[in-house]
């Protein structure tokens, strides 16, 4: 067994210890998107400085714990704070949580994120639901050897994004009169925000918004059998005038704003699983 599969079981195994029920369902909260983790009737809380192995998170906005409950009696595994390649962490390391949580049993995985808008059509504070992505600007988790016990070396990735969580997302959405965007998310490295021409080519290419996370986890979901769903909430204007400066605090702001109906969202989509 090598060092990377017997890491990840290390820490399966510590957080199973410390558990009495089983999720099928992991969350992992973005920047400014913490409140959801406030809805959880929890049994466990457990700081990623106490899991062997795990990453821990330096970035504003993101905690740094892993939350075991319930969301309306459905079991759920929560990461409230991700990793990001910019705080200096291998794409290895960002994507460990993800495959613990499969070792963990989970087998349906929802990721939310802030990203900046290069669709003029959107406006702050508007949802995005990923139906693909763009990752070359990032590096991939999967270079190096493969991990067999997680997935085959050349993961097909037609469908990052599992269409039947997206239907049933949008839904929800008309029922609960939350306007939704599906749209192409494209990755950077950051920690920077783009240049406009950044932002020009990033739309040239196809992409309605942009951010620094997710994609690395949804290559590592899919490449362990896990069905992904994943919504970006857009706080700040890629595509806008020259003397419009984005800030992380403003980031955070916007995304804090748009959170309840983020919340409503991953609630209701759990309660169909």
């Amino acid at each position: 067994m090598n060092n990377l599969m017997t890491h990840l079981r290390e820490a399966a195994t510590y957080i199973q210890s410390q558990l009495t029920i089983s999720a099928k369902v992991g969350i992992v909260l973005g920047s400014g998107l913490g409140n959801l983790a406030n809805l959880v009737e929890i049994e466990k809380e457990i700081p990623y400085a106490e899991i062997p192995y795990f990453p821990v998170s330096t970035v504003k906005g993101h905690g740094g714990k892993l939350i075991i409950g319930k969301l309306k009696g459905k079991s759920v595994l929560v990461m409230a704070g991700r990793f990001h390649f910019y705080e200096g962490y291998t794409p290895q390391q960002v994507v460990f949580p993800i495959r613990v949580m499969k070792l963990l049993g989970v087998e349906t995985l929802l990721l939310s994120n802030a990203a900046g808008a290069v669709n003029p059509d959107y406006k702050v504070g508007d949802l995005m639901i990923l139906k693909d992505h763009i990752s070359f600007f990032t590096s991939n988790p999967l270079i190096g050897s493969n991990e067999e016990d997680l997935g085959t070396r050349f993961p097909d990735m037609s469908e990052p994004y599992c269409k039947k969580l997206i239907a049933e997302a949008i839904k929800i959405a008309k029922i609960n009169n939350i306007e939704l965007h599906e749209g192409v998310y494209t990755a950077v490295t950051g920690p920077t925000f783009e240049t406009h021409a950044e932002y020009q080519l990033i739309k040239f290419i196809g992409s309605d918004v942009v951010g620094m996370s997710t994609v690395q986890e949804t290559i590592a979901a899919v490449h362990a059998g896990m069905k992904v769903f994943a919504v970006s909430v857009v706080t700040d204007l890629g595509i806008r005038h020259e003397d419009n400066i984005i800030t992380h605090e403003e980031v955070l702001e916007a995304a804090k704003a748009a959170e309840p109906k983020l919340s409503l969202l991953f609630i209701e989509l759990i309660q169909q699983l």
